[in-house]
């Protein structure tokens, strides 16, 4: 399904009042950016929706955010849209997992085995965001590459300060050379004092023999010009960061191009080859579980 080519008039923005054909092109442009790359959260949609260059786009607002949270509400609900295509971290549920034996337990959680990507590393890496949003779009990259993954929520709590700090610690105490967080956060005047105080913060309670970097990899001033990204004023009658000028937040970035940025600055840090290393390994001690859990099966077939 294509982004383009439902309509044949020139763009404009999609106002309260919408005609069949606009809530199509819409739909389409939805489907498009979603089957590109996945999964995204409904504010990641949302700035690509309000690009004046797409034949149908919203306002910059939070009138635009609740038509493009809508349309896709719609799209899901009728089945145009794969649920699984959308993130969101910030409701989550809580379960309790029950087993029939052992065996079954086993047999269970074989495939989530995971050899430590780290163990040979000389360098500690962790990654902290400033929004759960974000956190849902990053997620599965910060596991598969085995790093944590802090959401501060805005100017992060005491706590997970601490128990970030905490890990780092340990991590150094244990062999580290150095710790190394890597940041994604908005750019306007709250968000480039947010990662600021995040490392203020940490440095209360680390060693004093630790050597940690901090690294913002988005978004950056430089970033909003590469890649385009859509801009709004700062408010009025802020006077913090008064150097910026227009604000940008983190999830206007794409979340293709968000996560490759991640993922570069993550694997800088891993030794040649662990990952390949990592995958063969746990294939090995996946079919060892599974194999003891056929074994444990039989085992209580004859008892």
């Amino acid at each position: 399904m294509s982004a383009a080519g439902v309509l044949s008039t020139p763009p404009h923005k999609v106002r309260a009042r919408k005609t069949g054909d606009q809530i199509a092109q819409l739909e389409a442009q939805i489907y498009a950016v979603l089957a590109t790359d996945h999964p995204q959260s409904v504010r990641h949609v949302f700035y690509r929706m309000t690009d004046p260059r797409l034949p149908v786009f919203v306002e910059k607002s939070d009138q635009g955010y609740k038509q493009i949270q809508h349309r896709m509400t719609e799209m899901r609900r009728a089945g145009t849209l794969p649920y699984d295509w959308i993130t969101d971290a910030t409701r989550r549920g809580h379960f309790t997992y029950t087993f029939s034996s052992g065996a079954d337990f086993i047999r269970a959680y074989a495939g989530l085995y995971r050899a430590d990507l780290w163990e040979y590393a000389d360098e500690y890496v962790e990654v902290w965001c400033e929004s759960r949003s974000i956190a849902g779009v990053i997620e599965a990259d910060c596991r598969d590459l085995a790093v944590s993954l802090f959401p501060a929520g805005g100017f992060s709590s005491l706590t997970l300060a601490y128990s970030s700090a905490m890990g780092i610690n340990d991590a150094t105490d244990n062999g580290r050379k150095a710790a190394h967080v890597i940041y994604i956060g908005d750019y306007d005047p709250a968000g480039v004092l947010i990662d600021l105080s995040i490392e203020k913060e940490l440095r209360q309670h680390l060693h004093s023999a630790v050597d940690l970097s901090f690294h913002r990899i988005a978004i950056t001033e430089a970033q909003i010009e590469q890649y385009d990204l859509p801009t709004k004023p700062r408010k009025a009658g802020d006077k913090r960061s008064t150097h910026i000028k227009s604000t940008v937040e983190a999830e206007a970035m794409p979340a293709r191009i968000m996560r490759k940025l991640l993922r570069d600055s993550v694997e800088v840090f891993l030794p040649d080859g662990a990952i390949e290393i990592a995958k063969v390994a746990e294939e090995s001690e996946r079919d060892g579980l599974r194999a003891l859990a056929a074994r444990m099966t039989a085992g209580e077939g004859r008892a």
